[in-house]
């Protein structure tokens, strides 16, 4: 049992970590189950293995419902999800037993609908030189049907096409319940955002970063556990080094901002993870573990590979993939197929006080590169904030005001009523699920009725907000022409 500090509450969707890659379909596999302070290492026979693609999903309790490899997806009892079998994932043409390419897939619970998930993976495809991604695809799972075992209802749906590099990058919107979906556009600094909602994808677009370019990488698109903060890494094959990269993140309107980056030692910058407090970052190539200060860039190489066999040569335990876990530990793996775990066991902590464990977590099996693509399923709403619409279930308040907009659903021209702190003017203002203003007015101190009109709107949601002292109250608007 591994223990350490707090960073989820209890069990929950990220709980497991699925291990294993045989020869012989009678070798044991294993996993990894998490709480919030303990790694339990668990035996278990399955048909699933695992390459470098992993994504899976636990209910709230820890139980595991999903988990892919990037070929077929399969159900909580390991088998075959119905309508699960065969993903696009190369050229239009499935894998037969596992997909090798890193963070190309990631499950979400689907917004406002407790009963299903999101799988989006990526396909790769040979364009004379090497194989970046040319398509994102989502698969909609309900997990209500085939006897609660769940089922694939749609299946490959093309939701995005260009070229990017490998990686799927996932942070929850400030309004704690839509997602951002992150990939980098393979041999430029641009960077695709994808905001997907309970109405499916909702708005695409893309922002020229002042980083390097990459190409033909693999890349770890990371954010912070609060969501504000960002990193990975890119790969100029000109100057055959890799540089990491960081970034501010604004969960409400998807902007980066603030980018830096820095060259380290490595040819090739494989794994990357932020600390739970995200004040600190590790990248590594295959021989050394770098940490990085994100705010001054400060950087410190905290372990050099030992050259340790598992089980024995010429299967060295280098260092390959990165994951920070749920009991606050960040795990490697290695490039090669071998029966042991590195760890950083307290990685808030500045220098070689990390305290880097090299291969010091023995699996009585082999185990082949993977690690989770898990965002952090539990990131909540930015109070206060123009984004912050849980209101679409509950609405948020600071304060009432007696708030009420009628019609609603409406098109566009609705009423507001409302009754401010005595002697006080306010401010409304409307924005969109982006955080963009598109309606302000100020309320004079005597005024309790509204009548708005908001020209040309296209459908649907929107946030309202009304200000006055240091008191606010947030509600939706649903317009539906």
């Amino acid at each position: 049992m591994l223990q350490c500090c707090n960073i989820v509450n209890g069990q929950g969707l990220n709980h497991s970590w699925l291990l294993g890659y045989w020869y012989n379909p009678n070798d044991d596999m294993g996993r990894l189950q998490f709480t919030n302070n303990s790694a339990n290492l668990l035996i278990e026979k399955r048909n699933v293995q695992f390459d470098a693609c992993q994504a899976n999903i636990s209910d709230s309790a820890g139980n595991l419902l999903i988990s892919s490899n990037g070929v077929w997806i399969a159900n909580k009892t390991g088998d075959t999800l119905k309508g699960g079998g065969k993903l696009l994932n190369f050229a239009g043409i499935s894998f037969n037993k596992t997909f090798g390419v890193p963070f190309a897939d990631a499950i979400i619970p689907y917004p406002d609908d407790s009963t299903k998930f999101v799988l989006f993976h990526q396909t790769i495809t040979f364009d004379g030189k090497s194989y970046p991604s040319y398509g994102l695809y989502c698969n909609i799972i309900d997990i209500s049907l085939d006897s609660g075992r769940g089922e694939v209802i749609i299946k490959d749906s093309l939701i995005f096409a260009d070229t990017t590099n490998w990686g799927i990058g996932l942070c929850k919107h400030g309004n704690g319940r839509d997602w951002w979906i992150v990939l980098s556009k393979h041999n430029t600094s641009e960077y695709f955002k994808i905001l997907f909602t309970d109405k499916g994808v909702q708005n695409i677009s893309s922002q020229i970063l002042n980083f390097p370019y990459s190409s033909y990488n693999v890349m770890h698109l990371c954010f912070s556990l609060n969501g504000d903060r960002f990193c990975t890494m890119t790969y100029d094959s000109l100057l055959a080094n890799c540089t990491l990269v960081l970034a501010d993140f604004d969960r409400c309107n998807g902007t980066f901002s603030n980018e830096k980056s820095i060259q380290l030692d490595d040819y090739y910058l494989w794994g990357n993870a932020f600390s739970p407090s995200g004040e600190l970052v590790y990248a590594n190539g295959t021989q050394h573990i770098y940490q990085v200060d994100y705010n001054t860039l400060a950087f410190d190489t905290v372990a050099v590979n030992d050259t340790f066999y598992s089980p024995f040569p010429p299967f060295q335990t280098d260092f390959l993939l990165e994951y920070l876990a749920a009991d606050g530990k960040i795990y490697l793996t290695s490039g090669n197929s071998v029966q042991a775990l590195h760890f950083i066991n307290l990685p808030d902590s500045q220098g070689k006080a990390c305290d880097v464990h090299q291969h010091d977590i023995a699996l009585p099996f082999l185990n082949f590169r993977t690690v989770p693509n898990h965002p952090n399923y539990y990131l909540g709403a930015l109070a206060g904030s123009a984004c912050d619409t849980l209101g679409l279930a509950e609405d948020y308040t600071k304060h009432d005001f007696k708030t009420t907009i009628f019609p609603n659903p409406n098109n566009g021209h609705f009423k507001i009523s409302y009754l401010l702190p005595q002697d006080k003017n306010g401010v409304l203002e409307i924005f969109d699920l982006l955080g963009n203003l598109i309606f302000n007015q100020n309320l004079p101190q005597w005024s309790t009725l509204q009548n708005i009109s908001l020209k040309n709107i296209a459908s649907g949601m929107y946030v309202l907000k009304i200000t006055s002292r240091e008191l606010f109250v947030v509600k939706k608007i649903i317009v539906d022409e």
